[in-house]
């Protein structure tokens, strides 16, 4: 799995394209609704949380499509799920370079953006926390779905399997933030959300590994 994750990094560093490509899309979405919502801060304070979460869910879906495709175009795929253990170091590798080149930019920038939207330092500073958390089980979703449409250049479909699953992850991390707004606890939110984020990790990368070697037989 490092192997795998030192070559998928090296190759993410030499496409710099790839992982900005992602994160301009995140900030043109989160700074297009200001200007078309107008200057009210009260709607704005309102709207931010779930605006910014929903922008990071479909700049993170840009590049999952061809997450496995690269792989399976020049055979090593097939060679490392025959591998005993091959498939989920393939699953763990590709998920966690994901992660890393396109959610971890994401939460980065998130608390810049959120300034437009007149959110409170505290219900930022929650922003952050909670896409720190959330993006990965959205990388993890995202993975599955790629692996399911592997081969089927259905970048639709990608979409209308991962969108549904990705619903709780929004719900708890937007509400979260909007809880911080309103001066309201925000770590209910945050354990459902960290929840999520464990029941991920314990199912998806099983499954989508399972998935990969149903695509390569």
């Amino acid at each position: 799995m490092l192997a795998l994750l030192h070559r998928d990094l090296l190759l993410a560093a030499r496409r710099p394209a790839d992982a900005l490509g992602p994160l301009v899309f995140f900030a043109l979405v989160a700074c297009l609704f200001p200007l078309v919502i107008g200057p009210d801060p009260a709607l704005l304070a309102v709207l931010g949380p779930g605006v910014i979460w929903v922008a990071a869910l479909l700049a993170m879906l840009l590049s999952q499509y061809r997450l496995f495709e690269a792989d399976l175009a020049d055979g090593s795929l097939e060679q490392a799920v025959l591998a005993p253990g091959g498939a989920l170091a393939v699953v763990a590798a590709k998920t966690l370079t994901h992660w890393l080149s396109t959610g971890a930019p994401l939460v980065v920038a998130a608390p810049l953006l959120a300034l437009q939207y007149d959110l409170a330092p505290t219900a930022t500073g929650v922003l952050a926390l909670a896409l720190l958390i959330g993006t990965p089980a959205l990388s993890l979703l995202g993975a599955f779905g790629a692996a399911l449409t592997l081969g089927l250049r259905g970048h639709v479909l990608l979409a209308l399997i991962v969108l549904p699953l990705c619903v709780p992850t929004l719900i708890f991390g937007s509400g979260a933030t909007t809880a911080a707004q309103q001066g309201l606890a925000a770590g209910p939110q945050l354990s459902l959300l960290g929840a999520a984020l464990l029941v991920s990790l314990v199912t998806l990368p099983w499954a989508t590994a399972a998935a990969l070697r149903l695509a390569v037989e």
